[in-house]
């Protein structure tokens, strides 16, 4: 399930949010690169401060229209493979897109990411959290345990 939406001016014309408040149909990272899949997809990968402001628009309209969004991360297609590498200086630029794009793009939140056993990478969307140093929970990208349900 997700809202399908379609633009003619970017690289990757359509996009579908899925968004689960029922706590037990969120998925860890794979299902969700393997769903985006099976749907003749791929988990998002964001290319531009341009594409990054359609998806927050995006979510802004899903949780304007009245169906409830609280708080919930979005897995994107970002992550890192190299365990070996995690903790060093390094880690940032180990950041792969699943789909196989180039795209120097990143909107990591401060402080992140923290590399470690966190390698897959979510868009936060915490509008009820207190606010960090990097500001409200909002957009930025976050690394987090890719078996973590969102």
């Amino acid at each position: 399930s997700g809202q399908k939406v379609c633009y003619s001016a970017f690289k990757h014309s359509c996009y579908k949010l899925a968004y689960f408040q029922d706590l037990s149909r969120r998925v860890g990272f794979q299902e969700a690169r393997q769903a985006c899949e099976m749907d003749g997809g791929a988990l998002l990968s964001l290319e531009s401060e341009a594409e990054q402001q359609l998806i927050e628009n995006m979510l802004q309209n899903l949780t304007k229209s009245g169906s409830g969004i609280s708080d919930g991360d979005f897995w994107i297609g970002l992550w890192r493979s190299g365990d070996g590498l995690a903790t060093s200086s390094v880690c940032p630029d180990l950041y792969q897109w699943a789909d196989g794009s180039i795209s120097p793009f990143r909107n990591w939140y401060t402080d992140e990411p923290s590399c470690g056993s966190e390698a897959c990478v979510v868009m936060y969307h915490q509008p009820t959290a207190n606010p960090g140093l990097g500001g409200p929970y909002l957009y930025q990208w976050n690394d987090d345990r890719c078996n973590m349900k969102h």
